[in-house]
């Protein structure tokens, strides 16, 4: 099978969405996803794109993508954040992971960024493996905090 990376395009997020679903399924969290397709399509290529991704595609189907943004840090500067990484069940063990996330790191070179972070669940053995085969340190002193949509629009 040919494996061909390359740029997401806004006719791809109908099935960059589909991908998002089966990824938060895996996470043990399927209702959690809540963006609309114009949303997110708005988010990606309206007139202030806040991401970017890259597509994993064989015979005309993607199979895995890799979603970043720009995260500025206070201590090192601008890096990529990588949002989502995921190749669908069926594709896993091929490469096609190792390929867009070597895609990843080359954008993050070619752009100048000061490094690259991302999360993973601490129960997500396979990906914590493929993560340490590139000498990523696990941190494990921070923890995670969020307010919703609706918590934003209570706030007084």
């Amino acid at each position: 099978m040919d494996i061909k990376i390359r740029v997401a395009r806004i006719e791809d997020c109908g099935r960059l969405l589909e991908l998002i679903h089966e990824l938060a399924v895996y996470e043990k969290a399927p209702d959690e996803v809540s963006v609309t397709l114009k949303e997110f399509e708005d988010a990606g290529f309206g007139p202030n794109p806040v991401w970017k991704a890259f597509v994993a595609e064989a015979d005309g189907i993607i199979h895995g993508f890799g979603l970043y943004y720009v995260r500025y840090s206070t201590w090192k500067g601008c890096r990529l954040y990588l949002e989502d990484l995921l190749v669908t069940e069926q594709m896993r063990g091929k490469g096609i992971g190792k390929i867009i996330f070597d895609r990843l790191i080359q954008e993050a070179v070619e752009k100048g960024f000061n490094g690259m972070s991302w999360q993973v669940l601490d129960w997500n053995e396979p990906a914590i493996n493929f993560y340490k085969k590139y000498n990523a340190p696990l941190d494990g002193g921070w923890l995670n905090v969020s307010l919703s949509k609706e918590q934003l629009a209570n706030f007084h």
